[in-house]
């Protein structure tokens, strides 16, 4: 091997043991480096697309590791080993032996499975495989993003077709994942990365107009920091103070959504105060309380917005409610001297921190724990489905921004941007969103199909039986409701191929004087004997009739519409109203009314479980005082 490939392998090695050394046993060190040795001695003959030593990436994910992530001794090793029984002859069984389970475990996940034939594609399985390992241990996916971080930063060695692939994948995959493990920098590196490979032209295109808005308005946000930090300065604050522009992906992202071009884009920058957690110089930041860091987050609040406007509505504290991934900081927009709403940030060090390192930081809160057991339930879940949507159930899942609602007896529920209350009840439990009626948001009477907004207090008003409708897939954004929602339906299908089926021609009910004619498919639909379709049927697969015992069943209703017809007084459609609500206690889905020279006529829909309730309810209509006439108009 080359020298200075030699010299360069040992630096990067060194690289990561400095990263390490600070926290980890002697006993650890020595086995990273073994770690490390024995990956080089497995890939020693491997070279990369790029002609370098193979050994060069597995040090590089290691790094990514150890340095960015500060994963634990066991995942440094199964970095540096990650490809080795992939790309070598290197058995799980021999890792076991020398590193222990749990280093060969997570070697084990990482590792693709060669297969004779895959049940979506190659790609998809992967995934599978890698989201099932949750159920055990998270480190297994941390190891497979580093992995793909290193990959796409050295994406440029490969051909056009190969960048695609893997950055498609890392669209719609490993940047969402990133996301919703809280790993901010990764993701936002990743998703750049991508559209860097994707759309070159339009990345760099983005990239000029950044660096042109950056001069153009320097001076102004200069003016606008310096003014910032004095102000903090004056009040005894410790704070860094910094403007931050968002990167092409995020900028392209919310053009789309805006619906407009780079120049009237807004929010493509944000100006972050990072504060010193330290209220007393014996202790170092991390020791400070969640309640004395809101303290000094809300005294900056307070001092900025004694000295500039504040934006009515524009608060939002992601403090107290952080988002699903874990992300802490407090936003405020202010009006600048130059007459613009900036957007502030303001985030102690520890939140900071914790971005960084996402899901893998120390978190104490509960609401942090609860959203990791609810993220690896979600992705256990995700593993062991076969469904066509796998794909876009991932990227919907992960990718979302956050609305933060309640229950009446002030439980926190997180849900996508642009969830419903039917999101809601499933959230809360299966049970609840099955028989979800309607919904009472801040106190008010809403359809379950309402869109929530940050801070709304729901209550669920639930039947006996299921409400589920046939379009509540269409008003769902939340991973929890849509699968539920699909196994109902699901189900529902299945059981409507196993039972009878109703002509839409004729729409039979029980009661009716029916029969049944099989069809290709198996089913059976039940027509009424005088249905011109069923006779039509009759006259030329008379062989597929058959008897059919068509009984009422009080779980199934079935709409009808009637009309009256009669002479005009004081009260006459309430009478009508209560014979059918309250005398028969049936459900009026529709009702109109007109009255021309004394004459009125009522159209009403209402649901029925047999001809018999039917013929009941125009009996009981035709002995309302003033009544001429009653008459089916239709059914369905």
């Amino acid at each position: 091997m080359d020298k200075a490939y030699t010299q360069q392998i040992l630096q990067m090695a060194e690289e990561v043991f400095q990263a390490c050394e600070p926290r980890m046993s002697e006993d650890d060190m020595c086995r990273i480096r073994d770690g490390f040795q024995f990956a080089w001695n497995a890939h020693k003959k491997q070279v990369r697309r790029t002609g370098e030593p193979y050994i060069i990436h597995p040090i590089s994910v290691a790094l990514i590791v150890a340095k960015e992530l500060n994963l634990d001794a066991d995942t440094i090793i199964a970095a540096f080993l990650h490809d080795v029984v992939e790309d070598t002859d290197t058995t799980i069984e021999q890792i076991e032996e020398r590193y222990g389970k749990d280093v060969a475990f997570l070697v084990n996940v990482v590792t693709k499975k060669k297969k004779k034939s895959y049940q979506t594609s190659k790609q998809v399985d992967n995934f599978r495989q890698m989201l099932n390992s949750l159920q055990y241990d998270i480190r297994a996916l941390l190891i497979k993003l580093a992995d793909r971080l290193h990959n796409m930063r050295t994406l440029d060695s490969m051909p056009p077709d190969k960048q695609m692939k893997i950055a498609g994948e890392t669209d719609f995959f490993y940047a969402p994942l990133a996301n919703r493990l809280g790993l901010h920098g990764i993701k936002t590196e990743l998703e750049n990365l991508s559209m860097q490979y994707r759309c070159p032209r339009e990345y760099a295109k983005l990239e000029e107009l950044i660096k042109y808005d950056i001069q153009f308005n320097e001076k102004l946000l200069n003016t606008f920091v310096n003014k910032i930090e004095d102000l903090l300065y004056l009040n005894g604050i410790e704070a860094e103070v910094s403007v931050r522009y968002r990167r092409p992906y995020s900028l392209r992202k919310k053009m789309e959504i805006e619906h407009t071009d780079f120049h009237h884009l807004t929010g493509r920058h944000y100006i972050r105060i990072i504060f010193n957690c330290r209220t007393n110089k014996r202790f170092r930041f991390h020791t400070v309380s969640h309640s004395e860091e809101k303290a000094l987050c809300l005294r900056i609040y307070s001092v900025l917005t004694d000295a500039f406007m504040e934006k009515p509505g524009s608060t939002n504290n992601y403090i107290d409610s952080p988002k699903e991934n874990g992300y802490q900081s407090f936003h405020v927009r202010l009006l600048a001297d130059m007459g613009i709403w900036e957007e502030v940030h303001i985030s102690s060090r520890r939140m900071v921190e914790n971005s960084r390192l996402g899901c893998m930081a120390e978190r104490e809160e509960d609401n942090i724990s609860n959203w990791m057991q609810k993220l690896k339930n979600m992705l256990k879940d995700m593993s062991q489905r076969r469904e066509d949507t796998f794909m876009e159930d991932v990227r919907s899942s992960f990718y979302s921004d956050d609305v933060q609602v309640f229950t009446p007896t002030k439980l926190p529920v997180v849900l996508p941007l642009g969830a419903t209350a039917i999101d809601f009840a499933f959230e809360v439990h299966t049970a609840i969103g099955k028989h979800a009626k309607c919904a009472r948001i801040n106190g008010k009477l809403c359809s379950m199909k309402t869109v929530l907004r940050p801070g709304d207090v729901i209550e669920i008003e639930m039947g006996e039986k299921v409400a589920i409708q046939p379009d509540w897939m269409n008003h769902t954004v939340a991973y929890k409701a849509k699968q539920a929602l699909k196994q109902y339906f699901r189900d529902a299908e299945e059981n409507h191929k196993k039972r009878m089926v109703r002509c839409k021609h004729c729409n039979p009910m029980p009661g009716d004087e029916v029969i049944g004619f099989v069809g290709e498919d198996g089913i059976t639909t039940i027509h009424k004997r005088d249905c011109s379709e069923g006779i039509m049927l009759a006259s030329q697969w008379g062989d597929r009739i058959k008897s059919v015992d068509f009984h009422e069943d009080p779980e199934v209703s079935y709409p009808v519409t009637i009309s009256v017809l009669g002479v005009d007084r004081k009260h006459f459609i309430v009478d009508v109203i209560d014979c059918i609500s309250n005398k028969l206690q049936l459900n009026i889905s529709k009702l109109s009314t007109q009255a021309v020279d004394n004459i009125a006529e009522f159209t009403i829909s209402f649901y029925v479980h047999s001809v018999q309730q039917l013929e009941e309810v125009m009996r009981s209509i035709r002995g309302i005082r003033g009544v001429d006439d009653v008459e089916e108009v239709s059914r369905s």
